[in-house]
């Protein structure tokens, strides 16, 4: 099969969830750009909360992403299936820590480094 043939099943497939697909991008870009405005740095603030709350979503996806899917964690047998399975976790995670993240400094106002950025 050629890249093109498989690029238009992907479109095929895609189309249906194309709507959702660009709502979290617009909120994923809005609430980055919220949160910039407001001093927001993506490697500057820390929270440890985002952190292991991004590793539960992440991890919670073995149990509901079969369950989207209509498959069982049973079926996920080969390596490539858990190589697979595996990179939808991490993405599920990283998905989730690009949205937590900035929310967490929104929603925390002002850091103790912010404060101490003031004094000078």
């Amino acid at each position: 099969m050629s890249i093109a043939g498989v690029l238009t099943i992907l479109g095929y497939a895609l189309a249906p969830f194309l709507w959702l697909i660009v709502g979290g991008l617009v909120l994923l870009v809005a609430i980055h750009a919220l949160a910039y405005w407001r001093g927001y740095r993506l490697f500057a603030y820390r929270c440890l909360g985002t952190h292991l709350a991004a590793l539960v979503v992440g991890l919670s996806a073995l149990w509901w992403l079969p369950l989207l899917t209509r498959s069982q964690l049973a079926y996920v047998a080969t390596l490539f299936d858990w190589v697979a399975m595996l990179g939808a976790i991490v993405g599920v995670a990283l998905l989730a820590w690009l949205l937590l993240h900035p929310l967490s400094y929104l929603l925390r106002g002002k850091t103790k480094m912010d404060l101490s950025l003031d004094s000078f």
